[in-house]
């Protein structure tokens, strides 16, 4: 059962892709067909050059941390059951950047460069968050 206190993404036609291969445990960027540059968040255009030519392909979900925070303060009633957290900005291998949680580690073990990978939480059964696990 979902806490009722858990803030849940809500695709849109546009992110649906990224949500439903997330759901598959596989972790998705748009790539240009145009210009072949990778960019995250989604949009409907190329970032590089404009074109409308986005594909959603598969990429490592290997990465390594550009910046990062622990928080010892609870935006939500959810996650202050999670203190203290960690939040982290990770460069993917693919060039794009994405922000996501690093789980799984002892926040004293997080440090800029290190290497991670993607790791799926199941949340609901049609949502699973990419989240980020330091590799050993």
């Amino acid at each position: 059962m979902v806490d009722a206190n858990r803030p849940l993404p809500q695709p849109t036609e546009l992110t649906q892709p990224y949500w439903s291969a997330a759901n598959e445990n596989r972790l998705v960027m748009q790539c240009c067909d145009a210009c072949g540059r990778w960019q995250f968040y989604p949009r409907p255009f190329c970032l590089h050059c404009e074109s409308d030519q986005i594909r959603w392909k598969d990429v490592s979900g290997r990465g390594t941390i550009y910046t990062f925070t622990i928080n010892y303060r609870a935006p939500n009633p959810f996650m202050k059951a999670r203190l203290p957290y960690a939040v982290a900005v990770v460069d993917l291998d693919e060039g794009v950047r994405m922000v996501a949680n690093i789980v799984n580690a002892d926040p004293t073990d997080l440090g800029i460069g290190k290497r991670v990978r993607v790791a799926f939480e199941r949340v609901t059964e049609d949502i699973a968050l990419p989240q980020f696990e330091l590799e050993r």
